[in-house]
């Protein structure tokens, strides 16, 4: 953690009082919301729903590199198809996400989870209506078993915010 400025957002100001050292990936919009805007937007460029998990595969190769030491059982998210290991941090009230996988397109599918999610404040995240994904014609193109595995990391992720929003009090 570092005691950097805030990152600017747009309309609202200030997304966050600091930067989280990597591997947690710090918001680059000032919302939950602004981030899903966002990734709609740059998802529209697209036609074909191949083309999409293009960009998505590309989100996932520019994730910070999730330390080795962290891929272990403790972090791993049961119910997906694919290995995928979350990491989670609670500071100055908001909930910092280190994730990766060892697929492809499921690392991209954390990188845009983690874009909505992490450095938000619990109730942020809460919030969120996770149908965006189906609305972003994401979840329809892929195997049950990826849907699923998706449906798993929302349901980590909310059961983290959860928790934060219990220890705050």
């Amino acid at each position: 953690m570092a005691g950097s400025p805030p990152i600017e957002g747009g309309v609202g100001g200030a997304i966050s009082p600091f930067v989280m050292e990597p591997p947690f990936v710090s918001p680059t919009e000032p919302s939950p919301e602004a981030a899903i805007a966002a990734i709609r937007e740059e998802l529209s460029f697209f036609d074909d729903w191949m083309d999409r998990y293009e960009q998505v595969i590309d989100w996932g190769r520019a994730l910070p590199p999730f330390p080795e030491a962290w891929k272990e059982p403790a972090r791993r998210v049961e119910g997906c198809q694919s290995q995928v290991w979350l990491e989670h941090r609670v500071a100055e009230g908001r909930l910092w996400l280190a994730g990766a996988s060892d697929a492809a397109i499921v690392q991209g599918l954390v990188a845009l989870l983690l874009r909505v999610y992490s450095g938000r404040r619990p109730e942020e995240i809460l919030a969120v209506d996770p149908r965006f994904l189906i609305e972003l014609d994401l979840i329809g193109n892929l195997s049950a078993n990826r849907g699923n595995g998706v449906a798993a990391m929302i349901r980590r992720i909310r059961a983290l915010a959860e928790e934060a929003r219990a220890r705050a009090g």
